[in-house]
């Protein structure tokens, strides 16, 4: 009996996230950008998201300018992570393909979600560059990064992705606050992505506990030990950015920046790039609940450790 109230109550929870999808569905140029461009007079990132108290040596001015190189790299890395979350996607649906068909049609509606998204990211490091200097790199080969995150478990993948869709929810309360120095333009984006995004972890979280009814303990705890090795290579992803960030910003600031101040600069952007990719997500009550009702007490304290070494 519980199971078929389990399997009732699933099959309801796709076809709310088909109707959400429907009543929330928005378009790039008509919905988010109306014909605006982004003006450098405005923070990109709000502070609880850059972290802005962080860059301790820097003026209000180059705060913003922060907040801004943080704001091109916020499309690239959710350009990144969209890849392979699609691609992620579109194999789960193989499991819908001659079953419940409406799981299918909210998987397939998710996957065409994702794409746009891509393509709103795409158009936002476009934009952001039309009015920042010159010298900005984001040297991350996307489909390589698929690749080898596709290479994980699907369980470690679903972990991840869920995390990820969470934090969104979490960036958009943050982008909300009253705060007349914050770009409209990317506070529309934070909108507009976090409409869909919160369907997305409805889905993620039901196809994360499918999926984890078929394993046994052993491949539970390898998958445990797969999504660790992910968070660690977004990580290593996340270090790069931040050196690359930092010396952006120390070479384009208009000021000489000695090293000590510039090794700063560049651990602050490290600590924010954490925060928002990271602990913001591993962090939230929610996704902490679905992970600790799949695994053992051991298995979390595995996890938690891993996540205190990336302070």
């Amino acid at each position: 009996m519980n199971v078929m109230s389990n399997i009732s109550d699933s099959s309801e929870r796709y076809a709310r996230c088909i109707q959400t999808s429907k009543r929330v569905r928005w378009d790039i140029d008509k919905d988010v950008i109306r014909g605006r461009n982004f003006d450098t007079a405005h923070k990109f990132l709000p502070d609880g998201l850059s972290l802005a108290d962080a860059f301790t040596t820097l003026s209000a001015d180059e705060k913003r300018y922060v907040s801004q190189i943080q704001g091109r790299t916020y499309a690239n890395i959710f350009g990144l992570v969209e890849r392979f979350i699609n691609a992620k996607v579109l194999e789960l649906s193989e499991d819908h393909w001659f079953g419940d068909q409406v799981a299918l049609e909210a998987l397939v509606r998710f996957s065409d979600e994702e794409l746009k998204h891509q393509a709103l990211f795409r158009m936002v490091d476009a934009m952001v560059g039309d009015v920042l200097p010159g010298g900005y790199r984001f040297d991350v080969d996307h489909n390589a990064v698929a690749c080898a995150v596709l290479g994980k478990s699907t369980w470690a993948v679903l972990a991840l992705t869920l995390d990820i869709e969470l934090f969104t929810q979490l960036h958009y309360r943050q982008s909300i606050d009253a705060d007349p120095q914050l770009s409209e333009l990317f506070k529309d984006v934070f909108l507009f992505h976090w409409k869909e995004e919160s369907q997305h972890a409805i889905l993620d979280e039901l196809e994360w506990v499918r999926h984890d009814a078929g394993l046994t303990a052993e491949q539970r705890d390898s998958a445990v030990g797969e999504f660790i090795e992910l968070v660690a290579a977004v990580d290593g992803i996340l270090q790069a950015q931040a050196k690359a960030d930092g010396g952006y910003f120390t070479t384009t600031c208009g000021r000489a920046v000695h090293e000590v101040e510039a090794r700063a600069i560049e651990a602050a952007f490290l600590k924010a790039y954490r925060w928002q990719y990271i602990h913001s997500g591993a962090q939230h009550p929610h996704f902490g609940k679905v992970l600790s009702s799949l695994i053992t007490e051991k298995q979390g304290q595995r996890i938690q450790l891993a996540l205190v070494t990336l302070q």
